[in-house]
């Protein structure tokens, strides 16, 4: 159960990370950058990779039981 809390903060820190990173090269569209022009560029960056990473880390943690793991 505290790994499963412990991935699951992890995963919560990285999609946080990412989101902020993709929040933040947002003003590359004030700059005058088309929006495909924006999704290539955070296609390229990694630190935009930390919220699929994180969501996939969160999703596992979610959906894989660990048998008696059950709420009542």
């Amino acid at each position: 159960m505290v790994t499963r809390i412990f991935f699951f903060l992890v995963g919560f820190g990285l999609m946080t990370i990412g989101c902020t990173y993709i929040i933040t090269y947002l003003n590359l569209l004030s700059f005058g950058y088309t929006f495909s022009e924006y999704l290539s560029y955070i296609s390229t960056r990694l630190e935009c990779y930390y919220t699929l990473i994180g969501f996939l880390i969160i999703t596992t943690v979610i959906y894989k039981g660990e048998g008696n793991d059950q709420c009542i």
